[in-house]
């Protein structure tokens, strides 16, 4: 039986879980671990593991709590789910990061651990949570839970090459030697299964309880808090792992993902238990096709092929339904985000807990109110973008300083995304040429029927997306809103998956400039700004909006541009500065991205300039930090040239603003420059997200600070490198000290090397503001 098997059987049945780590708790802030010792050839990781820390006295009572949600049957736990247990640590707010209690084994039985938080209530006057102090609270943390993130240990890569052949399509020396320190960066992210920590089984036999899902084979970490193996990051890890010759690694991540499919039957948004009622943009048929073109390793399929049908059945019975046209009175079979939740989540309990009872609310939620906005907020995390005003239905509600109000009109239910939609269509393609020759024998009467149903299906898909979601006036892709029954009006990066996805809408085919329009966002920002292309172009405060420019996006991008048919890419970009074309800007069809010109995110002059307004990177035939332009260039292959230059500006700026160097090839930064970073004894931060202004800082907000290490992120500037390396061109990074003295500040935007950004969501409140937020909640529903 699998460990996935085990878990899943010792979980649902009996209420216990996976892992306990054998160390015990620490009395400071946080404690570490090495693992394992560097002498039997695998990396050494050195892993933090956070104890209770409260801000308020420790004598002080913990905020008072709104009544529990309902228990949740995919989530049975009793001390990792949603109960008592969970939010009681969840209000006292003992870590910085919510995630840090449900990923901390129990370091005794789940049976002990609930009668030891049964007998600490018992003991509290009036035998309630609400008498309990911090240092109750805490103490109970410390005594019955273990360190968090070493339920995994690093695994050795002995056919790793740290020389791979996609080195030699990087033409600039500094760039292939950048290329080559991330192609390093694999080794401090393979992770494994401890087995003798499970719970259950091994030398711990039933003695604890844990939410890790084992896996049996080897795989990437994105790195940082994401400590498992997570579903849609593993599509462009999988894409950097085939480029550095690690075609075992991607095998062990299908044959992980297929694991799930058979013993689960979707595969889940992470390794977590508290993830198992949700996915994840569903990538696995993608990952697998890559895999085999790759590797020409057919022999997954036998297995494979039948786990895709799974999938994706899954999909239809569960997140598809009938959506009729009010453009053609057609009806099509599309999909849609929707969790089954009514309770705050528990990785992120605390800031869940705070949008639906907040004491901001001038009327407080009822019941079913609240439940549906859990719904809706699960949803969000299911969708990968958690969160974006794309999905809501006041997107300007509330403001940058407060989150809560457009959380609230979370839609997303009643959205038909074009993400998803995309995906699945490519993945009907996909396997359809999988279940085809070369991949298959001609003859297999019954291959060549599925394929052709997959097809079929793929052309509804395709038909739904092109009549529901392409507004032929705006030259875009939108969501189609089922509340409205009408196109929504935000423009974000997910206007780029269908073209990624090889659907380019018939009436551009024959006009270059139409074609051209679909992609006058691209050059606006690569004319306008410093980074990469944004989320979208609305500042709310959310980490998948402006001015945050994530690494899948450009991958997308980049494939969306090299879709272009050649012949519609003959013209050069349009020229602008002269009479009727003031700027970028008035190249981008009207209302396309539904705001004014003075309405864009600004871009920082730097020297207490201000913001401009304008295209201030333009240069001759090529824009600042977009590498050198080339005779002949039609306008698909300078922006593709654009954004990978771009990219890799933003990966290396930041990584060098961070501590990171090459020796004889890089030095480090001075001291007095990294301390703009607090990055003085830091080795150099690969960032989950950028930023559209600034190349030497990460994104920022969120519901978590920003994130280093990082899976997607690497395997993005690898396939870059690549496919781009010939035109890839060293970048010019903004001097740090110049930008901490146009801040007035020593530590300016950037991150530090604990990949901690300066700012985080609004909501995320200070521990004191969270005991004030919580009591307040309490108040006003007595007094409602």
């Amino acid at each position: 039986m699998s460990h996935v098997l085990r878990i899943l059987v010792g979980f649902h049945l009996a209420s216990s879980a996976v892992l306990a780590i054998p160390q015990a708790a620490s009395s400071s802030g946080s404690s570490t671990a090495t693992s394992p010792a560097a002498a039997s050839g695998v990396p050494s990781i050195t892993v933090s593991t956070a104890v209770p820390a409260p801000t308020l006295p420790l004598t002080s009572t913990i905020p008072s709590q709104a009544a529990l949600p309902p228990n949740q049957p995919w989530c049975p736990s009793k001390i990792f789910c949603a109960g008592d247990i969970l939010q009681t640590v969840n209000i006292a707010n003992l870590y910085t990061d919510q995630k840090t209690f449900v990923d901390k084994p129990t370091n005794s039985s789940s049976a002990s651990v609930l009668a030891a938080f049964n007998a600490l209530v018992a003991s509290a006057p009036g035998n309630t949570t609400a008498n309990l102090t911090e240092q109750q609270v805490a103490s109970f943390v410390t005594t019955n839970f273990r360190g968090e993130g070493l339920e995994l240990e690093a695994q050795a890569l002995p056919s790793f090459n740290p020389n791979p052949p996609f080195l030699t399509n990087v033409s600039d020396s500094l760039m292939r030697a950048f290329a080559q320190t991330v192609h390093g960066y694999w080794t401090q992210l393979i992770r494994g299964t401890n087995a003798s920590t499970l719970c259950g089984e091994g030398t711990n036999g039933g003695s604890c309880e844990s939410t890790l899902i084992p896996l049996n084979h080897t795989f990437v970490v994105p790195g940082g808090r994401f400590r498992e193996q997570y579903y849609w990051d593993s599509f462009w890890i999988v894409q950097g792992l085939l480029q550095s010759g690690l075609g075992g690694i991607a095998n062990d991540t299908l044959q992980n993902f297929m694991d799930e499919i058979e013993h689960i039957g979707f595969i889940p948004n992470g390794g977590r238990i508290y993830y198992l009622d949700r996915s994840q943009p569903p990538l696995f048929i993608h990952m697998l096709s890559a895999y085999v073109n790759a590797t020409q390793d057919t022999s997954i399929l036998t297995r494979a092929l039948p786990l895709a049908e799974r999938e994706l059945q899954w999909w239809t019975t569960n997140r598809s339904s009938s959506v009729k046209s009010p453009f053609t009175n057609k009806t099509y079979s599309l999909f849609g985000y929707s969790v089954n939740n009514s309770a705050p989540r528990p990785e992120s309990y605390l800031a869940d807990y705070l949008t639906a009872n907040g004491p901001d609310l001038t009327t407080p939620l009822t019941e079913p109110e609240k439940e549906a906005l859990y719904g809706e907020l699960a949803t969000g995390a299911e969708t990968g973008w958690d969160y974006t005003v794309r999905w809501a239905a006041q997107p300007f509600a509330g403001g940058t300083n407060n989150t809560n109000p457009v959380l609230r009109t979370l839609n997303i239910k009643n959205l038909v995304p074009l993400c998803l939609n995309s995906i699945l269509y490519k993945s009907r393609l996909l396997l359809a040429d999988l279940y085809s020759p070369p991949f298959s024998p001609a003859k297999n009467t019954s291959n060549a029927q599925r394929a052709s149903f997959h097809r079929s299906q793929a052309a509804n898909i395709r038909a739904g997306i092109l009549d529901l979601m392409w507004d032929p006036t705006k030259l875009a892709f939108y969501d189609f809103n089922k509340s409205s029954n009408a196109r929504s009006t935000v423009f974000t990066a997910a206007h780029f998956y269908p073209l990624w996805s090889g659907i380019i809408p018939p009436d551009v085919l024959g006009d270059q400039n139409k074609t051209f329009g679909m992609f006058a966002t691209v050059n606006m920002v690569m004319n306008r700004y410093n980074g990469t292309f944004p989320t979208s172009f609305i500042e709310s405060g959310l980490q998948w909006d402006a001015p945050n420019a994530w690494p899948p996006h450009q991958y997308i991008l980049l494939e969306a541009l090299r879709a272009i048919p050649s012949n519609l890419s003959t013209m050069p970009v349009p020229a602008t500065g002269g009479p009727g074309v003031a700027d970028t800007f008035e190249l981008i069809p009207p209302g396309q991205i539904g705001i004014g010109e003075d309405q864009l995110p600004g871009q920082s002059l730097g020297g207490g300039k201000g913001n401009s307004t304008g295209d201030l990177n333009t240069l001759n035939g090529t824009v600042a930090n977009g590498g050198n332009a080339t005779s002949g260039e039609g306008w698909a292959q300078t922006l593709q040239r654009e954004v990978a230059n771009r990219y890799f500006a933003s990966a290396f700026c930041s990584w060098h603003a961070t501590g990171g160097s090459i020796p004889g090839v890089l030095p480090r930064l001075s001291d007095q420059e990294l301390n703009v970073t607090q990055s003085t004894t830091n080795t150099g931060n690969m960032f989950e997200k950028f930023s559209v202004s600034d190349i030497d800082s990460a994104g920022r907000g969120g519901e978590y600070t920003v994130q280093a290490g990082f899976g997607w992120t690497n395997g993005v500037l690898l396939w870059v490198a690549s496919n781009f390396g010939k035109v890839i061109v060293a970048p010019n990074c903004p001097p740090l000290l110049a930008v901490a003295s146009s801040s007035g500040s020593g530590s300016a935007a950037s991150p530090s090397a604990t990949g901690k950004s300066g700012a985080v969501e609004a909501w995320t409140i200070s521990r004191f503001s969270v005991a004030v937020a919580v009591a307040l909640v309490v108040v006003m529903q007595n007094i409602m």
